[in-house]
């Protein structure tokens, strides 16, 4: 299927739904030109600084975080649900000891603007540069949160990255509806 640009707010609603439900693919690229994949639950899309941006949490004890710290780039991908099971596979293991891509059949693809690669079998792509990145202050942070999500002291760093470019299959609209709710 074809791939037609979009707005990066154009999809907004069905990213964030498909974050909370089963959660994004964010595709990083080391130095050593090897794509990892893992899945993100956390994030938002917005304007800063005049510029469209993903914002992304990554702790620094992933695979993931060390790539991104060699090659700033990075992209998002959105997978219909029937990729809930990969997306659940991305989120379990390490980049470091498996090929996600190869164990969940997910095919990287090149991108437009950005070197890490985007995944063919995903519906919305955003491609994007980091424009800053800053760790998260623990004292900062409301102690409810603290408490729940930062137990053992694994804070994330936030990756601020402009989206310099977004598309989606034709029909992406309709692939990301919601799940009918289970009665």
């Amino acid at each position: 299927m074809a791939k037609v640009r979009v707005r990066y707010t154009d999809l907004f609603a069905q990213t964030i739904q498909r974050m909370r439900e089963d959660g994004l693919l964010l595709v990083s690229l080391g130095a050593d030109g090897k794509p990892n994949v893992m899945t993100i639950g956390w994030g938002t899309i917005g304007s800063i600084w005049a510029r469209p941006v993903f914002i992304v949490l990554v702790r620094p004890s992933r695979h993931t975080y060390s790539r991104l710290e060699q090659i700033g780039d990075f992209t998002v991908n959105v997978p219909p649900p029937e990729l809930a099971a990969a997306v659940s596979h991305c989120g379990t293991v390490s980049g470091r000891d498996h090929n996600k891509f190869r164990e969940m059949r997910l095919t990287p693809i090149p991108s437009r603007e950005v070197r890490p690669p985007v995944i063919k079998e995903c519906v919305v792509h955003y491609e994007c540069r980091t424009l800053h990145r800053n760790d998260l202050a623990p004292d900062a942070l409301a102690e409810a949160v603290r408490a729940e999500f930062y137990a053992l002291g694994d804070f994330h760093r936030v990756y601020f990255g402009e989206i310099v470019a977004a598309y989606a299959d034709e029909d992406a609209a309709q692939r990301l509806r919601p799940r009918p709710a289970v009665q």
